[in-house]
């Protein structure tokens, strides 16, 4: 499911238009955003919580030359999935 499905199907749901759906996904992508650069976490209980991990800088190889490469520490969000959703996929 893409974006535009996503927004069809919440509009689908809701029994609102398509416009409206579209900015309600844009207003959830966009606290998610801005909440994870603060590098706090959103939780949706029985879903799942995206967070911000931080990850150390090391030493990686070229797998071409073999060479040495300095990868730089970051941070990089985080899904994991709640117990409703994993019992969902099962």
């Amino acid at each position: 499911m893409n974006k535009s499905q996503l927004v069809d199907y919440i509009a689908d749901q809701v029994g609102c238009t398509k416009v409206d759906a579209e900015k309600m996904v844009e207003a959830f992508m966009q606290a998610v955003t801005e909440t994870l650069k603060k590098e706090d976490s959103v939780a949706l209980t029985g879903f799942g919580a995206f967070s911000v991990t931080h990850r150390k800088a090391r030493v990686a190889r070229n797998p071409k030359t073999g060479a040495a490469v300095q990868v730089p520490a970051r941070k990089t969000p985080k899904f994991k999935a709640g117990k409703k959703l994993k019992e969902a996929v099962r």
